[in-house]
């Protein structure tokens, strides 16, 4: 069976470009996968439906617009969104549905499934697919994230996502993690990829090695932090290795080159921070408050986001950064 690959520039890229896609570049750049033969085009804010809060960066279009632009593009390609319980509401999740979106893709801390379950049910109800993404896969053994995509599954998803959140997998464990899901549910599973360890393709690949059924990419790697498993980098090596993914790999080089490329604020790179932040485990979103309480305290940001690393830090616990930073001070004998 070919994969199933999503495209996710429009959404995951968002966070690269603050937010900042217009309808005109959805409409084009979706005009062009569809073209491309890409099964699934995911568009929303990057922090998913109603993420567009001074929390987590404010839209320059309304991601709504945007929706709409992608919908009326597409003419073979499901579009997905993206849904963050506690960020977005069942309201958002209707109106997105009222636009036309295909399928919702419902994203969660790894450990948290039993949030979904109303959203799962809502999405069945809208007639929509329902993907579920363990966000932070790296934090958990393979047979934890196994229950949680039971879960899932016991909620009506089509589809449960290992999704490695900070780009800390390596491929054993991408290989344990998929392998233990295929084996406990009998839905689809998929794959999500960064590359702060530089592992976003050769991972993308033991996936499917693994009995991953689906995986996503974005155009020239845009995404947070280090970026994603480049799309079209992604299907060349799928060629090479002789796997269909009925996508047309001139008309996807030719997108990423033309049109996406041209709207980077910069090329996507493994720099220190990205790095570390793969290395550590922890969310690149962190970082700026790591470098703002490294300075303060007379500390590294190197030895800050290890110990927030073997923490399992997450998204809402920015506050121990402080304290991890005082803890190493003192240890170190400075004044705080």
């Amino acid at each position: 069976m070919k994969p199933r690959i999503t495209d996710t520039t429009l959404r995951d890229g968002s966070h690269a470009v603050s937010h900042s896609f217009s309808p005109e570049q959805v409409r084009e750049i979706v005009g062009r996968l569809d073209e491309a033969g890409v099964p699934v085009i995911e568009v929303s804010h990057g922090a998913g439906l109603f993420g567009s809060t001074i929390q987590q960066g404010f839209s320059v279009h309304p991601e709504l617009d945007l929706i709409k632009a992608a919908v009326e593009t597409a003419k073979n390609s499901k579009i997905a969104s993206l849904f963050v319980p506690g960020i977005g509401t069942s309201e958002e999740l209707r109106k997105a549905a009222e636009i036309g979106i295909s399928a919702i893709r419902i994203a969660v801390h790894c450990t948290e499934a039993d949030l979904t379950e109303q959203y799962f049910r809502l999405a069945k109800e809208l007639g929509l697919e329902a993907v579920g993404f363990l966000m932070m896969s790296h934090m958990q053994p393979a047979s934890v994230l196994a229950e949680q995509a039971k879960l899932m599954e016991s909620y009506g998803a089509d589809c449960v996502y290992v999704v490695d959140s900070a780009g800390a997998l390596v491929p054993t464990g991408v290989r344990e993690r998929v392998s233990a899901l295929k084996e406990a549910v009998s839905i689809e599973i998929g794959f999500h990829a960064h590359n702060n360890l530089g592992l976003a393709i050769g991972n993308s690949i033991t996936a499917l090695e693994a009995g991953a059924d689906q995986i996503d990419g974005t155009l020239r790697g845009l995404g947070a932090g280090a970026g994603n498993a480049p799309t079209e980098t992604l299907v060349a090596a799928l060629n090479k290795m002789e796997v269909d993914t009925g996508i047309n790999l001139a008309v996807l080089m030719d997108v990423a080159e033309d049109v996406v490329a041209p709207i980077m604020p910069g090329p996507i790179v493994i720099d220190r921070d990205n790095l570390l932040s793969g290395y550590a485990g922890v969310y690149n979103s962190f970082l700026l408050h790591v470098r703002h309480g490294a300075e303060k305290f007379g500390v590294s940001p190197a030895e800050i986001m290890e110990e927030l690393g073997k923490r399992q830090a997450t998204a809402g616990q920015e506050d121990w950064i402080l304290d991890v930073a005082v803890e190493l001070a003192e240890k170190k004998g400075l004044k705080v």
